[in-house]
């Protein structure tokens, strides 16, 4: 059962509003920087700030494997007359969705900038929102002509690569909680994404067509967020915990990927949320793929729902030749399907994601959220 949520600034549209197909995209640029490199929070090309050095954290040498085309634009591929929203229903016919549960998918193409968007309900976002958290913070450091703070830094690393609740909860209230997401997810472009109540950033509202938009502002060159920003951002999402290396990765060849999940169970029905955004790298493509769901029994049950809607949603552009199960996902996939494992991730709190089930309780009764 959603709380109460008062509306906040701009009002949210009646309907779902779904943009036009890019024309193009830019290649995704190269996750992370190098031992001792320098990120630099600048305004972009909407807001023109000085360059200001930010150090960032150096990739690990496990990480995803890097991209060597950073910045390569690509023209359109794709044919023009293709239905790809036909085509990702299609393919999600061989997607399993158990009863009771749902599912939204939107998967990008950025070779060719073609689009496909699967359902347009509104979801939990759980801890995916917390790109979205660190996204704002980056923006806001921009206009302020500064470069993120040490503390930003570490909560910022142990926010994505961690899913650590108390972090984002210190972030959250940095960027000034809902309304300080509401108004950068306005200059982002996000028309149905509104921000949880109060501390409860776990259940901020967000479509699978405004995820696909956050995307594009992470890992695009058309976007509110300097260069340097994106690339801070991504790096920490090629990052993430082994024991979270599930989700919109089964769909990429190897460990080619970059991502954030977010699971969080619902103590008024028993149920789960489990979300999944990202990069992935499939036949020598690469993809923007948005998998939602909710009302799953078990986070098991959740996660080979959201893998199996991303390797179908990759299916659309390459030419229906899913990719199996990338080995890195499939090796993890067992560590994050129970509350105790989830919980030694890291991302236990009680407060954001924690308390955003529905318990009402500070004692950690949901430290299963991520």
């Amino acid at each position: 059962m959603q709380p109460s949520r008062a509306r906040r600034g701009r009002a949210r549209p009646s309907r779902y509003r779904r943009p036009l197909l890019w024309s193009a995209l830019a290649a995704v640029a190269v996750l992370g920087v190098g031992a001792g490199g320098t990120v630099y929070v600048t305004a972009g090309a909407h807001s023109g700030g000085d360059a200001l050095p930010s150090s960032a954290p150096s990739p690990s040498a496990s990480g995803p494997a890097q991209d060597e085309e950073a910045g390569k634009s690509v023209e359109p591929m794709a044919e023009p007359g293709a239905d790809h929203d036909a085509l990702l229903a299609a393919a999600m016919e061989s997607v399993t969705v158990p009863d009771g549960a749902a599912v939204s998918v939107a998967v990008l193409d950025v070779d060719s900038g073609e689009s496909a968007v699967y359902g347009t309900a509104a979801f939990d976002t759980a801890s995916i929102v917390k790109v979205d958290i660190l996204a704002a913070l980056l923006l806001r450091a921009q206009d302020e002509g500064r470069r993120l703070t040490a503390q930003e830094e570490a909560c910022a690393a142990a926010m994505i690569e961690n899913s650590d609740n108390d972090s984002a909860s210190t972030l959250w209230r940095a960027i000034g909680t809902a309304r300080g997401l509401d108004a950068a997810n306005e200059r982002f472009g996000l028309t149905d994404t509104e921000g949880g109540d109060g501390m409860l950033w776990g259940l901020t509202q967000t479509t699978a067509a405004d995820q696909l938009i956050l995307l594009r502002q992470v890992f695009g060159e058309d976007s509110a967020l300097s260069e340097a920003s994106r690339t801070y951002l991504r790096g920490l999402m090629g990052r993430i915990a082994v024991g979270q290396r599930w989700g919109v990765s089964a769909a990429a060849d190897g460990a080619s990927w970059a991502l954030k999940n977010g699971w969080l169970p619902r103590s008024a029905t028993g149920l789960w949320d489990v979300n999944s955004i990202g990069r992935v790298t499939a036949g020598g493509h690469d993809h923007l793929v948005v998998v939602l769901s909710n009302g799953t029994a078990t986070q098991a049950t959740g996660i080979a729902l959201v893998e199996a809607a991303a390797r179908a949603a990759v299916s659309v552009f390459t030419d229906g030749t899913a990719t199996a199960p990338a080995s890195a996902a499939a090796a993890a996939a067992s560590a994050p399907v129970t509350a105790a494992s989830a919980s030694a991730s890291g991302a236990g709190s009680a407060s954001g994601a924690g308390s955003a089930s529905g318990a009402g309780s500070a004692s950690g009764a949901v430290s299963a959220s991520g």
